[in-house]
């Protein structure tokens, strides 16, 4: 081949190379999943058993997006429905989601040709300075019409990245929607449960008040029979005053659960019209999934938004680095123009225009580069908080399994301890009418079994939030 002929060809050959080249920056590559085989050493497969309902882990099974079906409460999903359909704030996260998309076919937009019209008259003078020796026209007006078609070469991919950076971000908030939709229905559950506890130990301690009643009753029946001093009557009323003041600080607890869970299905305390489970209604779930430690990384929505920030830093990279390189851009153009307008679209009038432009960085005081380094900071900086992300995500379902292994253990020292204290109860009531114990055994014998009985409530109570918080922890993914 001549030196002529290849130096013709050079500039096309080079185009096509130009063209055909892999986008800058570094390629995304999903983190590998974590090697840990457990979350928690010397957690059982089964918890509970005996007298106590038993649980049994399932380990790498997967649990449902509508995990709270598992508590098999109809009341319990009438709750959390209310709150996935009314929650503001998923209302706001799903319009996130919405621009984000929306944002990505913008964005798409670049790769596409751009095409314009127009359309103008107007008046024109030229001066003789600017014509100089040529005939000197006299002002005129002119009209003109066409269209443009501009096209940028996206030779280094930088454009590319752009989208696949903008696609990252909308799968971030494709996540951050369904991590809203699991907090929402784990927080619809929790105080769902909550307020069930609440009610049980309200009617716990009116229970309690009966038994303080008729320990004044007894105290009274011993004063009239000689055996009791007005001290001891007086001593019975305090303890059933005291007692009485437990009241006022559960319902307030109470309304308070209810007005949050109000609040959480959209709707205001005065107006909302929630059922009331008691714990009695929901089932404690036998059988827990229990996602494997290298599949939870892939499940959980706040991983999975951890991972696309992760990929978005890793396209910014190279949008950064495609900005160091000149830009190329193809513009064509057409249309008519004329002195009148009968005249715009005669014979002759036709104009067209065809250019190529190249722009590029000479000097920016170090902009360009600063930039780029600042791009492979942030991705430095989203791969860390990812692997914490992974790490925090095994701590709390670590948490949650051995929360549930020792609410376990305190249910059964509770269960014990109550039966226990309703034994000495009824004894020392026994022995104080055949006068062989005092008032202060009595009150005493009363006082454990009032903290054993509430004891047992919250321990009760507290193996479904444990249960709940399982679930939650192992990321059973978007809600429906």
């Amino acid at each position: 081949m001549s030196a002529r002929r290849l130096a013709m060809n050079l500039p096309a050959a080079l185009l096509v190379a130009m063209l055909a080249a892999c986008a800058v920056g570094p390629q995304f590559q999903r983190p590998t999943a974590p090697g840990s085989r457990e979350y928690a050493a010397a957690v059982p497969a089964q918890l509970g058993g005996a007298d106590l309902a038993a649980q049994q882990l399932l380990p790498g099974a997967a649990a449902d997006a509508q995990w709270w079906h598992l508590f098999a409460s109809p009341a319990l999903d009438q709750i959390v429905q209310q709150a996935l359909d009314g929650n503001r704030t998923l209302a706001a996260a799903a319009a996130a989601v919405d621009q984000a998309r929306e944002l990505v076919a913008a964005r798409e937009g670049a790769l596409a040709p751009q095409v314009s019209g127009s359309a103008g008259t107007g008046r024109q003078k030229y001066g003789a300075q600017f014509l100089g020796s040529l005939p000197k026209p006299p002002p005129f007006t002119y009209f003109a019409i066409g269209a443009k078609v501009s096209y940028a070469l996206d030779y280094t991919g930088g454009v590319k990245r752009g989208i696949e950076q903008q696609r990252a971000l909308a799968e971030y908030q494709q996540h951050q929607l369904e991590a809203a939709q699991l907090a929402v229905s784990g927080n619809a559950v929790l105080l769902a449960l909550q307020a069930a506890s609440l009610r049980e130990e309200i009617a716990t301690v009116e229970a309690l008040l009966e038994r303080d009643q008729e320990t004044l009753r007894l105290v009274q029946e011993a004063l009239a029979a000689g055996s009791a001093s007005q001290l001891d009557v007086l001593t019975a009323r305090s303890q059933l005053a005291t007692d009485a003041t437990q009241l006022p600080a559960l319902r307030q607890q109470l309304d308070a659960a209810g007005d949050a869970l109000a609040v959480l299905t959209g709707g205001a305390p005065a107006d909302a019209s929630l059922p009331q489970p008691a714990l009695e209604q929901i089932t404690l779930p036998a059988q827990l999934p229990l996602a494997v430690p290298s599949e939870l990384a892939h499940r959980r929505p706040d991983i999975l938004a951890a991972e696309a920030q992760l990929h978005a830093a890793t396209a910014a990279v190279g949008v950064a680095t495609g900005n160091l390189y000149p830009h190329l851009t193809l513009t064509a153009s057409t249309g008519q123009e004329a002195i009148s307008a009968g005249a715009l679209f005669a014979p002759g009038s036709s104009v067209w225009s065809f250019a190529a432009g190249l722009a590029g960085p000479l000097f920016d005081g170090g902009t360009l580069r600063a930039e780029q380094r600042a791009a492979v900071a942030a991705l430095r900086m989203n791969a860390a908080n990812y692997q914490q992300a992974v790490l925090e995500a095994f701590g709390q379902v670590a948490d949650a399994l051995q929360a549930l292994q020792h609410g376990v253990e305190t249910l059964q020292a509770q269960t014990e301890a109550g039966t226990a204290a309703s034994q000495t109860a009824d004894l020392t009531r026994r022995a104080y009418r055949e006068g062989e114990a005092s008032l202060l055994q009595v009150l005493d014998a009363e006082r454990r079994y009032r903290q054993a009985q509430l004891g047992l409530v919250r321990a009760r109570a507290q193996r479904y939030m444990d249960t709940a918080q399982l679930l939650l922890a192992i990321g059973p993914g978007a809600a429906q």
